[in-house]
């Protein structure tokens, strides 16, 4: 049975205002952040290679579902064994309830046992902004050449309940396979799903 959550922390809620400036297809926006150990990160670091950016925040029952059923881990762990970059980016404001301070985000990914490149500490939204990131978790996937191939949820089960990745169709994996095949990705934009993003204007 599929259980219910509060209002505040559904995906097809209230969505903040600001519009994506990520389009699929075009150059994604290059910004540079600091992840959990306090080294700078930026996406040019990693010219040439496919990259996985995925919103996350432990609090949400939507990540939570991804990750205590450990889809999200063998979905970064796939991905890692096929040379594709990870990028975990929390983009929750300090002094939200939810926020993790680097060195507590790190113990978090750590006791997942997850297989992200870098967890990347966004707490000012910048990098959520720059992507129109607007719902944890909330996935995208950029080509070697830069450009944005995938955006949007991770599957196509919008619940929180973890026994349903078993049924899922993962977007994610569908869309790295479709590249690494040197096709295009045949679903390239779907309706990302989760808890909104905990960013400081709301």
């Amino acid at each position: 049975m599929k259980f219910l959550l509060s209002a505040s922390a559904l995906a097809l809620a209230a969505l903040p205002a600001f519009a994506a400036t990520a389009d699929v297809g075009q150059p994604a926006p290059t910004v540079s952040v600091t992840d959990t150990s306090g080294k700078t990160v930026s996406l040019a670091d990693f010219k040439g290679k496919t990259v996985v950016l995925e919103w996350v925040n432990p609090g949400c029952p939507y990540v939570r579902k991804h990750y205590d059923s450990a889809n999200m881990q063998a979905t970064q762990k796939g991905a890692a064994d096929k040379g594709v970059v990870w990028l975990a980016v929390n983009s929750t404001a300090p002094g939200h309830d939810d926020y993790k301070k680097p060195a507590e985000m790190a113990a978090w990914m750590q006791a997942q046992k997850a297989a992200a490149t870098h967890t990347l500490m966004d707490g000012d939204g910048k990098v959520g902004k720059a992507y129109g990131a607007r719902t944890t978790p909330h996935m995208y996937v950029i080509d070697a050449k830069g450009a944005l191939a995938y955006a949007g949820g991770i599957d196509d089960k919008p619940s929180a309940t973890p026994a349903d990745v078993k049924t899922a169709k993962n977007h994610v994996n569908a869309a790295l396979g479709d590249m690494l095949a040197g096709k295009p990705v045949a679903q390239a934009a779907t309706r990302p799903y989760g808890c909104s993003v905990k960013y400081s204007d709301g």
